[in-house]
């Protein structure tokens, strides 16, 4: 029942904190008198027994303004997460754009990219933002995971598929001088069909930032397709993720594409 007190909206926590700082709402806590300071509000009588569930303990009026008070600071400073959609807008649905947010973090990274995506087209627009910030930013690390596709009716042997790849990465998709790492799973390269394949689409930007969603570094992705994504600024967040492909990439199961 306590938990009630947790999913209050901003602005009733804080109505309970002056009411209970200023002695407007002393025990029992009766349900009238949470409604004389909330207004009318759904759930008034699970709040009342919030309350007084913890007056029993012993908790005194002041010493709970201060507890929502807390509570109230810890959920202000928790990361907040930014919705971001590719496709039709919709009026009244607040969300940022999945090709503006990943120009503007490859186009503000310090120390660190890490950019994964299954697919991508047109490799020359999908990567210049990113190749000219890596010219602007001579120390700046980025690495990128990209996924080899072997066609179902294709038996050419891996090596080849690689060299073919590298061969196109490097002399038509890559548009700068500038050069990142890029890694690879082997395993969508296996004869008789694919045993896994990189499908991740993130990108972390000084293992500060994460931005996770469904868009390939595609124009259709970016600019047309109904895609969804979440915004995080959560460094905790941001260096697990860059952790996981880097142990990825330390256990061998992603392999680097040679640099020529």
């Amino acid at each position: 029942m306590i938990s009630t007190l947790f999913e209050l909206p901003t602005h009733l926590r804080l109505r309970l904190v002056s009411a209970l700082d200023a002695g407007a709402l002393t025990p029992p806590y009766g349900a009238f008198s949470v409604r004389s300071v909330l207004g009318v509000v759904d759930g008034e009588t699970e709040i009342s027994a919030a309350l007084l569930e913890l007056g029993e303990l012993g908790v005194s009026g002041h010493a709970l303004a201060e507890w929502l008070r807390t509570i109230e600071q810890q959920l202000a400073n928790r990361p907040k997460a930014d919705l971001v959609w590719s496709g039709p807008e919709v009026p009244g649905v607040p969300a940022r754009d999945t090709r503006r947010v990943y120009e503007e973090l490859m186009s503000t990274a310090q120390h660190s990219i890490w950019a994964s995506t299954f697919a991508f087209f047109d490799g020359q627009k999908a990567f210049e933002v990113l190749a000219r910030r890596m010219e602007a930013v001579p120390d700046l690390e980025v690495t990128l995971l990209l996924n080899i596709q072997r066609k179902w009716t294709d038996s050419t042997a891996a090596d080849q598929l690689v060299r073919r790849f590298t061969e196109r990465f490097w002399n038509s998709d890559w548009p700068g001088s500038a050069r990142p790492r890029v890694f690879y799973d082997p395993r969508s390269l296996e004869l008789g069909g694919p045993a896994g394949v990189l499908h991740a689409k993130a990108l972390v930007c000084d293992e500060r930032v994460v931005f996770i969603t469904s868009a390939n570094l595609t124009e259709a992705a970016l600019d047309r397709n109904i895609e969804l994504g979440l915004l995080v600024r959560d460094r905790a967040l941001a260096i697990g993720v860059a952790r996981q492909f880097r142990g990825l990439i330390e256990h061998g199961m992603l392999r680097p594409l040679p640099m020529e």
